[in-house]
């Protein structure tokens, strides 16, 4: 079974980068895994995307060395069930705000007797390139589970959530996050409050061993932040690429005189 080494980077304290994609499109999902991301995320969440086109996209990150994983729109066990039994080698679990829900999905995420995540057919085993016996007996060791915090309720209880056995790291989504603390949403956001909050999240997952992570807006932001210690870094997305490459293009071409 093919390890997952973006587990094992987080787990060596190393960072590893990715970016999400909201084009329900395996050939754009194959143009940025052969970038050299180490992560890439489906986001089911927010992008229009079914578990049909997400599967595609799973297999055409797979000729890569790259982990696929996905977004879920919710956390409940049947979304993490079917993210996983297509493909996916981990997950981003969006708005987790208390001990609770972070019990349950890092349950659902897990094989009996560690979670209660049912065994079924699927395209899983394949995915990490073993047998279905191999796959039902490792998987729980080899699946990533990110926990997503974007918002203040989650800024709270942070120190409970990341008490959970078997999270693997934490992820801040900055618009969100804002949105909730009254502040103008912003990838880049400029609010002290907003930091303070940043700062807080950072320390509870230093103290309980979780690898802290955030979204950044560009590649400065990340290696700024790589540097403060973050180690799940994500930076833009495929819509945002390719708009700022297509802006970029059209504002250089000069019309005037033509």
């Amino acid at each position: 079974m093919t390890p997952n080494p973006v587990k094992r980077k987080l787990q060596e304290g190393k960072a590893v980068i990715g970016t999400w994609l909201n084009l329900p499109d395996p050939i754009a999902a194959e143009a940025l895994a052969a970038l050299g991301f180490d992560w890439l995320v489906v986001d089911t969440e927010h992008g229009p995307i079914d578990v049909e086109p997400m599967t595609y996209m799973f297999q055409a990150i797979g000729r890569f060395p790259v982990a696929p994983m996905a977004r879920i729109p919710w956390n409940s066990e049947e979304n993490i069930k079917r993210v996983l039994d297509a493909g996916a080698w981990g997950f981003v679990a969006p708005n987790v705000r208390s001990r609770e829900e972070a019990q349950l999905v890092v349950a659902a995420a897990k094989y009996p007797p560690t979670g209660i995540r049912s065994l079924g057919g699927g395209r899983h085993h394949l995915s990490f390139k073993t047998d279905p016996a191999t796959y039902f007996q490792r998987a729980n060791d080899e699946i990533l589970v990110v926990l997503q915090i974007e918002h203040i309720d989650g800024v709270r209880k942070i120190d409970e959530i990341l008490s959970v056995a078997g999270v693997d790291a934490c992820f801040i989504g900055p618009n969100d996050l804002c949105a909730s603390m009254g502040l103008a949403p912003s990838l880049e956001p400029p609010h002290r409050e907003f930091e303070e909050a940043v700062q807080t999240i950072k320390r509870a997952a230093l103290r309980h061993g979780v690898p802290p992570g955030i979204h950044c807006a560009s590649a400065e932001t990340v290696n700024r932040r790589i540097a403060e210690g973050w180690r799940f870094m994500g930076v833009l997305g495929d819509v945002r690429f390719m708009t700022a490459a297509a802006k970029a293009a059209r504002d250089a071409i000069k019309t005037e005189g033509a």
